[in-house]
């Protein structure tokens, strides 16, 4: 009887051991889509296959609200959470995030410290940069004669030359830089010029110059079924999701790298996150050379990591070769603006106030 029970005792003891470990998981927030996909399919597999800690990936809108209603209420679900460079800033003022400076970030395949290996400004007290990304204009070629395509920024504002609605971000960020771009500001102008009430007045003033033929979007996958359906003629959209039509849905849109903002973003860990060494350990397999360059197997988002740049090679489903691709190729040529995180961290309340004031007028 006695060695019944001990070996009854050993076997649930095994088995709770075994629950527990199939209970071990974190909660990992991201813009869905095409980009979550990347992500599942360039590294969150890997990281479940490696650790045995299971990915649970739910989407959000990008904005702070709902992170910011978990951490004051005392209720944190998640457990990391994909942001703009801008929110992370913001979100590590307020606490919203736990400072993870201390993580022990990897080495480049080839030895290089991580410190040196991230691109300046991508590694912060609370967040690892993870991609690059653009904020770009793309149109459909069967709205313009053969002969006559856009190929600059400008003839996004050009409505008598290339008519056609148009499908812009309802959000200011970016769109101000656009659109001071296509008025003629040169790039390393632009924040100087957006500081002043001319400037304001001026990017609003081409937004103005197209006003009734804008068709507004608020998620990411809106802009290329608009353009598919020919609901519009041009869209100021991201490019990962212009790349994945043209390349899983064989759409015929073609991109104008010309006047492309460039974003950055990446991983942080929720203040009072349930699972926080999950997490912690989830943001350090993110932060791999590898897991970079795998996301950009997928879309056509730049690593952050000069050596998983490197690593980069060809998409993962077509065989098509990626580097053309990615936003900061150097090799597109025409204007090219890197979003400035510390204007819209001071700024940012009063845009968006102003846009939606100018939105109802």
């Amino acid at each position: 009887m006695r060695n019944y029970s001990f070996t009854s005792l050993c076997l649930a003891v095994l088995l709770l051991g075994s629950t527990i470990a199939a209970q071990e998981s974190l909660t990992v927030v991201s813009f869905g889509g095409s980009y979550a996909r990347a992500c599942v399919e360039g590294y969150h597999k890997a990281f479940e296959a490696e650790t045995g800690i299971k990915v649970n990936l739910e989407d959000y809108n990008g904005e702070l609200s709902q992170l910011r209603a978990q951490v004051e209420a005392g209720a944190v679900s998640w457990d990391v959470v994909d942001l703009e460079g801008p929110n992370a800033e913001i979100a590590c003022d307020e606490g919203l995030i736990e400072t993870i400076d201390d993580l022990n970030l990897p080495p480049s395949p080839d030895g290089v410290p991580a410190e040196e290996d991230f691109d300046p400004g991508t590694l912060t007290e609370c967040g690892v940069g993870v991609v690059y990304y653009a904020t770009m204009v793309a149109y459909h070629p069967d709205a313009f004669p053969e002969n006559k395509q856009p190929t600059k920024l400008e003839d996004f504002f050009d409505l008598e030359n290339f008519p056609g609605r148009r499908a812009v971000h309802r959000s200011p960020q970016a769109v101000l830089e656009i659109s001071l771009m296509a008025s003629g500001v040169a790039p390393e102008d632009v924040y100087d010029v957006l500081e002043t009430e001319e400037g304001i007045e001026r990017a609003f003033g081409m937004l103005q110059s197209i006003k009734d033929q804008i068709v507004w979007w608020e998620a990411g996958a809106q802009p290329p079924q608009m353009l598919a359906d020919q609901e519009v003629s041009m869209a100021i959209a991201w490019n990962g999701r212009i790349f994945n039509a043209q390349m899983l849905e064989n759409q015929p849109f073609k991109i104008l790298w010309d006047g492309r903002v460039i974003d950055s973003g990446g991983m942080v860990v929720v203040a009072d996150a349930p699972n926080v060494e999950n997490a912690r350990r989830f943001v350090e397999f993110a932060a791999r050379s590898e897991s970079q360059a795998g996301v950009a197997s997928y879309i056509a988002y730049s690593p952050v990591r000069k050596s998983a740049y490197d690593l980069v090679d060809k998409h993962a489903e077509t065989g098509e070769p990626m580097k053309p691709h990615l936003p900061t190729n150097p090799d597109h040529g025409g204007r090219q603006l890197t979003l400035e995180t510390d204007f819209w961290l001071d700024r940012r309340d009063e845009l968006v106030e102003r846009f939606a004031a100018w939105l109802n007028r």
